[in-house]
């Protein structure tokens, strides 16, 4: 099974596919109105000139839903963006792509110098994306670099392309950023001449900005949050942890049949050492063990530094799923400070969290559960419940046999695959759910598959 579907397991088109040899230079960009910004970066939706007839546009967009001139912030290079002039289908076709500015503010002028201090944001960029900056990459990434390489993921923004340039002025930036341009823009900046820029897609909306007039069903709710952990067991596959995972940093395009996809985005905070791997050294509070301190699991805030002291991240952003599962669920937050009742995963007990729905499914009120236990030993890994929702969707027919054998199972997965491979072949509507089955049937483990099995049939058993 995973033969067969890793290779099908891709992310969807690249808008510049089509220009290998193009856009390695800010230069070749149309830069249109900014999209927003955060505590590091400015965001522009962006062209290169031959695709300005929206020829680059992903296929099955959803004209985004009007959100608010601006939302919470907390820290996300994808803030709340004003209202456009026009639809946002049109102002998308017009503007495909989407460049991030990065604020260098410390990390020198050179671009050896930029990309090693910014490395983390080249975590999700594609083999080809920095080819315009050194040309034969594969020869320079992991020594200039000393990153990890991370595949391609449907869930996974991907950095399609990354170069240094002179930073430009953009519109809005003498008033939304002034302190952290150069001296030549502005004689009271303090950011240096040159920075990195990003080239991603430019997607309709965040999942913040999409949850703040949409509030999905209990199926559509748990296609996101099956998404999300998708994404998170990438990550942890690769050796790899976000830390900064939140609902404004993960974007949202809907596919033609107006399912949303999420994709996570915004890795400036990342943990992807070579040499650490997912266990990081705290031997003093210098030490950077991450960006959004609402979501930031118990073992890591609690976490004490010294001599031989490590943080261990293996299921600290699946604690984070756990929290966001909330917003998608149309409830808020319970790690965030809108009221008194707010939790602070230091010191809270998991007999405070909020309840759930009545209308939502107990395998899902379970997952979510197991997900915020405060013991990683305790805590559910975000494969395994993928797992449990991957069957809880659409393996109905195998668990409700009372007796399940290995063949029963084996049988039941040759049949999701067949009719996967037939759907992704003669069916587009239903996109979303197919590539969502493809990652199921791509990350097959049989230690991994049972014990959800296990666990939603001890569920179901407890509740009858």
């Amino acid at each position: 099974f995973q033969t067969l579907f890793v290779g099908k397991n891709k992310t969807l088109r690249d808008p510049l596919s089509s220009f290998r040899w193009q856009g390695f230079k800010l230069e070749d960009y149309l830069i249109g109105r900014p999209l927003g910004k955060g505590c590091s970066a400015a965001v522009y939706e962006a062209a290169l000139p031959l695709l300005s007839d929206g020829q680059g546009s992903m296929e099955g967009n959803h004209p985004a839903r009007k959100g608010p001139a601006a939302q919470r912030d907390h820290g996300s290079a994808f803030q709340g963006a004003e209202e456009e002039s026009g639809p946002k289908h049109q102002q998308k076709a017009a503007f495909p792509l989407a460049i991030k500015m990065m604020w260098n503010i410390s990390a020198g002028s050179s671009s050896t110098a930029i990309l090693r201090a910014m490395r983390e944001e080249l975590v999700p960029a594609t083999p080809l994306a920095l080819a315009g900056e050194y040309g034969a990459v594969s020869c320079h990434r992991n020594p200039i670099f000393g990153r990890k390489k991370l595949q391609p993921h449907p869930n996974i923004i991907q950095v399609i392309r990354a170069f240094t340039s002179s930073v430009p002025l953009l519109p809005g930036a003498l008033t939304d950023y002034p302190d952290v341009l150069p001296l030549s823009l502005n004689p009271e900046g303090i950011g240096h001449n040159r920075t990195l820029f990003l080239v991603m897609k430019n997607y309709p909306c965040t999942l913040r900005q999409y949850l703040w007039e949409n509030i999905p069903d209990a199926r559509l709710a748990m296609m996101m949050i099956l998404q999300l952990l998708e994404g998170v067991d990438h990550l942890v596959q690769h050796g790899i942890a976000h830390r900064d995972l939140k609902s404004d940093n993960i974007l949202v395009e809907f596919d033609s049949a107006g399912c949303p996809w999420l994709v996570i985005t915004d890795f400036g905070y990342c943990l992807a050492d070579e040499n650490t791997g997912l266990r990081l050294p705290f031997t003093s509070n210098s030490v950077v063990i991450g960006g959004n301190g609402s979501l930031m699991a118990p073992e890591v805030i609690t976490a004490s530094s010294g001599p031989g002291m490590v943080i261990d991240y293996s299921k600290a952003d699946a604690w984070a799923v756990g929290a966001i599962a909330y917003e998608i669920l149309g409830l808020i937050n319970p790690f965030y400070g809108y009221e008194d009742s707010t939790l602070e995963s230091r010191n809270y007990r998991e007999d405070q969290l909020p309840k759930l729905p009545d209308h939502v499914p107990c395998e899902v009120q379970q997952v979510i559960k197991m997900l915020l236990q405060r013991d990683p030993s305790k805590r559910i890994s975000a494969r395994v419940a993928a797992n449990v929702l991957h069957l809880s969707l659409w393996g109905e027919s195998v668990l409700a046999s009372e007796t399940l054998t290995l063949d029963q199972m084996i049988a039941w997965l040759l049949c999701q695959s067949a009719a996967t491979l037939l759907t992704d072949g003669l069916v587009d509507k239903s996109r979303v759910e197919t590539k969502m089955k493809m990652c199921f049937l791509a990350n097959l483990e049989y230690e991994d598959l049972w014990a959800a099995v296990f666990l939603l049939l001890s569920w179901r058993n407890q509740k009858g």
